[in-house]
């Protein structure tokens, strides 16, 4: 690796040569504020938050952007630097709707903690502030460009990561803002509501649809049993929205928290349906394989991606598998099976997923998806960021929460339900079943070649004398680059896994908000799923039909995987969407 030495602030640094001066900045402990600059999305040297002076250059440079250089001798604390920053703040703050106490990233906003640290004054220049329509029609999205800083971010993320391009920059000058085109809404776009433009977003401009209300609601009224369920990578994200280090297990703590949110709440283990998806999808990839089925198959778990599908390629619906994702399972499980095993009135249940993901506030609205046409079966999806509100709101110590378990009967669930919140721990898991169905002594468990952060991991493996392909991949823009070559018969594959999201659920849409300084230098996906497999190795069965409770929902209800109950329940139908519309 060919390095390059230069002095930042007169420290000496030796970086590889294809660094920019914020990454050198970072090796030698100096912190560069940046607005527009997001690591693996956006990178235009736009918002000058983050110039610098270096010696025999002219002018202020941009540090995301500009390299280093062998003998450069950089700046970061100067007065120009100072500012010039000051200067460019109090600009973005002139157009800025600056209701920052009822903004949903107060105290966790890029902008905000910048204008605090340079002192500036937020009506330094007086202009007239432009005024645009809230968009909330959508189920999963609010977007307010009012509080936008045309950072270009989300832009970037939708376009240049997702490949979806439902955003951009309209108009110009003074009057450029980010919005769909014609200025529709999100939800009039072939938008899949996957939320990465959310999490690129370093202000209040963007966020998910809020739903907190209606469950404080549900839990308020004395006639509802309000039964939570918490996604794989919730318990592994969670902790950070109360400053514990990434990648921490908070899962007995996360139980004591929603157990204290009412006297009706119950809380139980979205991992057990997990399995109970793996259990379903495994049998259809067996017989898919065995009778001559169409494949590869794809997996269905992701409402993003199945959004994607129906959108953009409609005519691969036929590769998705037929299951639910594990959101879905559930409800249909709690309004059917525990209310007859419970006698209640599923009317009177009321169901609420806790999700990293924006999508799946869209899915649980799906008419395909109801087990009684009457209503959903999740009332309310809520993202990890919804949750934490509320357990704050509630006045928990959340740190100091003593540890509970799950309430039964969905208390127990395997490592394979577990590691379903990594990109590659769904097939992980399905290999794991499937290979059992084939080959009833097979040993294998960890398929560790499916994991990691590669763009697209291939595997070929052997069972009772049957070759099984597989691929896996994450983030759309990758998805659609995978989807032409099995299009275009450049690859072949028995079953494929694909989420939404860059790295799979752990960096999901609705996962805690980011600082800069941990989105751009440090690995978060990788300590997020560190903490998803490790405790797959220590879980007392990895392979999904080795739970107790899979076992006990087949002896009681639903028999036999893919027969005419669990088909009815946990099995679904997908629609073909226009590209242009929603």
């Amino acid at each position: 690796m060919e390095t390059v030495h230069l002095k930042i602030n007169n420290i000496p640094v030796e970086v590889p040569k294809e660094y920019t001066i914020l990454q050198a900045a970072k090796e030698a402990n100096i912190e560069i504020p940046t607005l527009c600059y997001l690591k693996d999305v956006n990178c235009i040297g736009a918002c000058r938050i983050c110039v610098v002076e270096a010696k025999n250059r002219r002018g202020l440079l941009a540090a995301c952007a500009y390299p280093v250089e062998e003998g450069l001798e950089v700046f970061t604390n100067t007065p120009a630097v100072r500012k010039s920053r000051k200067t460019t703040l109090e600009l973005l703050l002139s157009t800025h709707h600056k209701k920052c106490l009822s903004c949903i990233r107060n105290q966790n906003c890029e902008l905000q903690k910048l204008a605090i640290e340079y002192g500036v004054d937020e009506d330094a220049f007086e202009t007239e502030e432009p005024v645009f329509p809230i968009d909330d029609l959508s189920p999963y999205i609010v977007r307010d460009d009012n509080k936008c800083i045309n950072c270009m971010r989300c832009v970037a993320a939708c376009k240049n990561v997702q490949g979806i391009s439902v955003i951009g920059a309209m108009n110009r000058g003074f009057s450029v803002h980010v919005g769909s085109a014609f200025d529709k809404s999100l939800n009039d776009t072939p938008c899949v509501g996957c939320g990465q433009c959310v999490v690129s977003c370093p202000v209040g401009a963007l966020y998910e649809k809020p739903q907190e209300e209606k469950v404080w609601d549900a839990i308020a009224n004395p006639k509802k049993k309000v039964l939570f369920f918490t996604a794989p990578s919730i318990k592994a994200t969670l902790g950070e929205a109360f400053g514990m280090p990434i990648g921490t297990n908070v899962e007995g703590k996360m139980v004591a928290a929603i157990k204290r949110l009412g006297e009706n709440v119950k809380a139980f283990n979205m991992d057990f349906t997990a399995d109970l998806t793996i259990i379903e999808e495994a049998n259809e990839l067996v017989e898919r394989i065995k009778n001559g089925g169409t494949l590869p198959m794809f997996t269905s778990c992701c409402p993003g991606w199945v959004k994607f599908v129906e959108h953009y390629y409609p005519e691969m619906i036929p590769h998705l598998s037929t299951c639910k994702s594990p959101q879905a399972m559930f409800g249909a499980v709690l309004k059917s099976y525990y209310c007859i095993r419970n006698n209640i009135d599923p009317k009177n249940v009321f169901v609420v997923s806790v999700i990293p993901c924006t999508a799946k506030k869209f899915e649980a609205t799906r008419p395909q998806l109801r087990s009684y046409p009457e209503f959903d079966d999740v009332d309310v999806a809520l993202t990890t960021r919804e949750l934490a509100r509320m357990i704050k709101r509630a006045g928990l110590d959340f740190a100091n929460l003593p540890d509970e378990d799950f309430d039964a009967p969905f208390n127990k669930a395997t490592g394979g339900g577990v590691i379903f919140g990594a990109t590659g721990g769904v097939l992980e898991a399905a290999l794991r079943t499937a290979a059992r169905i084939l080959d009833g002594n097979f040993q294998k468990v960890d398929f560790e070649e499916v994991r990691g952060p590669e763009v697209v991991r291939e595997a070929t493996y052997e069972v009772a004398g049957v070759t099984v392909k597989v691929a896996v991949t994450s983030g759309l823009g990758n998805a659609r680059k995978l989807v032409e070559k099995i299009k275009n018969g450049e690859a072949d594959y028995h079953m494929v896994e694909i989420m939404a999201c860059p790295g799979g659920c752990i960096n999901g849409g609705g996962q805690p908000t980011r600082s800069d300084s941990v989105s751009n230098f440090v690995d978060y996906k990788a300590l997020r799923s560190k903490a998803l497999y490790d405790q797959d190795k220590t879980s007392e069965f990895r392979v999904c039909d080795d739970s107790p409770v899979i076992k006990m929902i087949y002896d009681e209800y639903f028999k036999e995987p893919g027969k005419e109950k669990s088909h009815h329940y946990l099995h679904t139908s997908y629609v073909a969407r226009d590209k242009h519309y929603k």
